[in-house]
């Protein structure tokens, strides 16, 4: 970095500054090893990172828990990638333990099905009504684009993100670092479809889907909600409410049929 301003440049990477194994309070662990690894996950989101090296980490904990026998945690820098990218060119690096004489390949891509994926079949048309709804529909295309590009420049101007709850409390500051806590829930790949169909709409959560296990990945700051782990539990509690919902309405349909 010269005179702040960041540029790349071609470096040499000492594998060692990059690989961290931390040292944790024993008596922690053994009282909570979930927590002890939660906040240490959180304390990492407080520290800088050294801008005089390749902008990524892995941190390696030895520290069995509820679900794994030890746990990786990869930071990096938002200029090399995004998350998801960056995890699909993780897994697509790593060997199955399943099957280790497999070579890494790139995952699948999603398959686009269901009822939402597929388009409603339209009334057929006659000419005079195919063309007014071809000139309705550039009228309507003119007229969001012009009102997207006054918002746009009115943002730009003099508005501004109205305050919530996911509103940064120090306004957006770059300089400054939040004290996120990184909390995460198992849920059912066949609950989490049963729920998008039933709503008929798209689900957009960040997700890690392992086999029929999909782990919902929920980033929270701290100074915003006081019990972050009640906010992810009640999604879920939700999420499993329309489910049973679902369910009741479709036992009591087949019943009357």
């Amino acid at each position: 970095m010269e005179f702040g301003k960041p540029r790349w440049v071609q470096t040499t990477v000492n594998v060692d500054d990059h690989i961290i194994v931390p040292r944790l309070d024993p008596a922690a662990v053994a009282c909570d090893p979930e927590k002890a690894v939660e906040d240490y996950v959180s304390s990492l989101s407080m520290l800088p990172m050294d801008r005089s090296r390749p902008l990524w980490e892995f941190h390696f904990l030895d520290i069995p828990t509820s679900e794994a026998t030890s746990t990786t945690v990869l930071r990096l820098h938002h200029s090399i990638g995004d998350g998801a990218s960056v995890m699909t060119l993780l897994m697509a690096s790593s060997l199955s333990t399943a099957d280790p004489t497999r070579l890494p390949a790139m995952p699948p891509p999603p398959k686009r099905t269901g009822p939402i994926y597929q388009r409603r079949p339209r009334p057929p048309l006659s000419s005079g009504e195919a063309l007014l709804a071809w000139v309705w529909s550039y009228l309507v295309l003119g007229w969001n684009t012009l009102v997207d590009g006054v918002l746009l420049l009115a943002t730009m101007l003099f508005l501004s993100d109205p305050r919530t709850l996911f509103t940064r409390a120090d306004g957006g500051s770059s300089k400054s670092h939040r004290h996120m806590r990184f909390l995460h829930r198992s849920l059912s790949l066949d609950d989490v479809k049963l729920v998008k169909t039933a709503m008929n709409c798209a689900l957009t959560v960040h997700y890690l889907n392992y086999g029929n296990t999909v782990k919902v990945v929920l980033a929270v700051d701290d100074a915003q909600f006081s019990d972050c782990h009640q906010l992810l539990d009640d999604f879920v509690e939700s999420m499993m409410l329309i489910k049973d919902a679902t369910n009741f309405r479709t036992l009591k349909s087949i019943r009357f049929d």
